[in-house]
């Protein structure tokens, strides 16, 4: 990365964690290597990691640059997400109610229940049969 650094977010869903950097740009985004369409296949989760832009009106101003671990592809695409609005916060803080209020920097704590014993998932019982 050549060019000065515009933002930096860590951002969080289930079990994924991304470490995202802005700089001022084309609006390339670029994940683990990848260029988000490669890494992310779903068309709805690339919508979901561009919300943060179309909110603050600034598609195409920023280049993305993103490491993300752990979790699944919906928790990672989440994690971007939320990444990208906190390093949008720290360029400009102008931003923050604009995306406080589209919910883009709460922090999804939803998290998978354990599995409990006798159950056969978190909640679900087992079968009961009367006779």
């Amino acid at each position: 990365m050549a060019e000065a650094q515009a933002g930096y977010g860590t951002g969080k869903r289930k079990g994924a964690v991304a470490k995202v950097q802005l700089q001022s740009g084309s609006g390339e985004i670029i994940v683990n290597d990848k260029p988000l369409n490669e890494y992310v296949h779903r068309y709805s989760l690339i919508q979901m990691v561009r919300e943060p832009f179309r909110a603050t009106d600034t598609v195409g101003q920023y280049d993305v640059e993103a490491e993300v671990l752990g979790g699944g592809i919906v928790g990672q695409a989440g994690a971007l997400r939320h990444g990208i609005a906190k390093a949008l916060v720290k360029d400009n803080e102008e931003f923050r109610t604009i995306l406080s209020q589209a919910g883009l920097l709460t922090r999804d704590a939803r998290v998978k229940e354990r599995k409990h014993a006798g159950f056969r998932k978190a909640r679900r019982a087992k079968q009961f049969s009367k006779r």
